[in-house]
């Protein structure tokens, strides 16, 4: 539903006539129920859609003479009170009084619960109390479901106490419910069950470095990656003449496959614990410079040196393109520097990249000498030209860089004179045709 306009105001009027929530709305949608509760306190942001209570006369609006006499208009017979809402709507009522009320009816109306959670977070404390100790009555099972809505709540400022609850029964709940929420379309819901399944142990090693390796979320990435290098058992996997544990090599080659480079790094550094530190080489020429240090880190704890690896990769870099940003992390500059020279002209433009890369790590950056990168036909290697000649973007001659924003260079080249135009402070509003 959209907010207090359309759907929202339509759902409140149905369930005003009589409907019941599940046929206004989406009740699966805690988005819906939260719009639900707001509407029905803000009728007059659409007053044409409420119709007036059955056997309610139309009342004629005051005349001006009236009005100016102190009138209110004709004097209307007194008619019955109007009927009690329907629980839903005095669940979201503006008097409290009536909001507090209400609360008795969920106790035999099980599907008015998400509104018990939003009462949970109510800004009268009466109601507040009452909708708390009717929520801790319900059996844990109950709230799985209210989950997603349970955690929006928890963001306002007093919605701090159904979260505890769920937290408490997923902590004490069946193992099957908490792994149901793991598969939650909602990125809070399935971020809690998570972390409360790893702290349950009920996932094993393998499984949760298949979770680190697919997942797409980054909170979830490092909270499973963890997790399975933490149940690693190190003790038994460094003792002299031990077999090593095939699970254990299972759990660090799921990692050490994975796209992401934080979870590859989980894996390269687990390898330090499995006394596995010769096969931290192959990660030295990664394309994440997270992940070459730490290939560098579990290489030193093992006794080898990175840099004559390097060294040696670099010797044939189109099979190992990384290794040219590798030399530049751990190289010297006297001896590695004219080698990276070397590469920015090598026909693979990925070994270009990581060798400008390289002579940014190794501070050897000269302007003359790379200036010509600017104009490389790769945009990746333009882009990290330009990366590692902002610090020197005042040396540059005016006429160069305004020849490279021409409409007709590529736009990378054009990009690349904007950002150093712009670091030195020479910037000027875009030509026509810069995008």
């Amino acid at each position: 539903m959209d907010g207090w306009d359309g759907e929202t105001m339509r759902a409140v009027v149905r369930v005003r006539e009589g409907a019941t929530p599940e046929e206004a709305f989406d009740i699966t949608s805690a988005d819906a129920w939260l719009a639900f509760d707001a509407g029905v306190r803000n009728p007059d942001d659409r007053p044409r859609l409420f119709t007036r209570p059955p056997g309610v006369p139309e009342r004629p609006a005051p005349r001006l003479l009236d009005r100016l006499r102190g009138r209110t208009g004709p004097r209307a017979a007194p008619t019955a009170s109007p009927p009690p809402p329907p629980p839903a709507v005095a669940l979201c009522h503006p008097d409290g009084r009536v909001r507090e009320a209400a609360l008795d009816a969920v106790r035999t109306a099980p599907e008015l619960r998400p509104l018990l959670v939003v009462r949970c977070a109510d800004w009268v404390a009466p109601v507040r109390e009452k909708a708390r100790a009717a929520l801790a009555e319900l059996p844990g099972d109950a709230l799985f479901p209210l989950a997603e809505l349970i955690l929006r709540v928890s963001r306002r400022e007093r919605g701090d106490c159904a979260r505890a609850l769920l937290e408490d029964a997923l902590r004490e709940g069946p193992a099957a419910e908490v792994l149901a929420l793991t598969a939650a379309p909602d990125r809070a819901t399935y971020r809690l069950a998570y972390r409360i399944a790893v702290e349950r142990g009920l996932l094993t090693p393998i499984e949760l470095a298949a979770t680190a390796a697919a997942c797409g979320d980054v909170t979830l990435q490092d909270l499973c990656a963890e997790a399975a290098v933490a149940a690693l058992k190190p003790e038994e996997a460094v003792r002299p003449g031990a077999s090593p544990d095939p699970d254990a090599a299972a759990v660090l080659d799921r990692l050490l496959a994975a796209r992401s480079p934080r979870v590859r790094s989980a894996g390269v550094t687990a390898l330090r614990r499995a006394g596995r530190h010769g096969d931290a080489e192959p990660f030295l020429a990664d394309r994440s410079a997270v992940v070459r240090a730490c290939a560098r880190y579990v290489l030193r704890q093992g006794g080898v040196d990175p840099l004559p690896l390097y060294r040696e990769l670099c010797a044939a870099p189109a099979a190992h393109p990384g290794a040219a940003a590798g030399l530049g992390e751990c190289g010297d500059r006297t001896t590695d520097a004219e080698a990276l020279w070397t590469l920015v002209e090598h026909p693979v433009p990925a070994v270009r990249l990581h060798a400008i890369s390289g002579l940014r790590a190794l501070d050897v950056v000269v302007r003359e000498r790379l200036t010509p990168s600017l104009d490389d036909p790769s945009p990746a290697v333009v882009r990290a030209a330009t990366r590692a000649l902002l610090p020197e973007a005042a040396g540059f001659p005016e006429h160069l860089l305004r020849e490279r924003s021409a409409p007709e260079r590529p736009r990378a080249v054009r990009v690349a004179a904007d950002r150093l135009l712009r670091a030195a402070g020479r910037q000027r509003r875009p030509q026509p045709g810069y995008g």
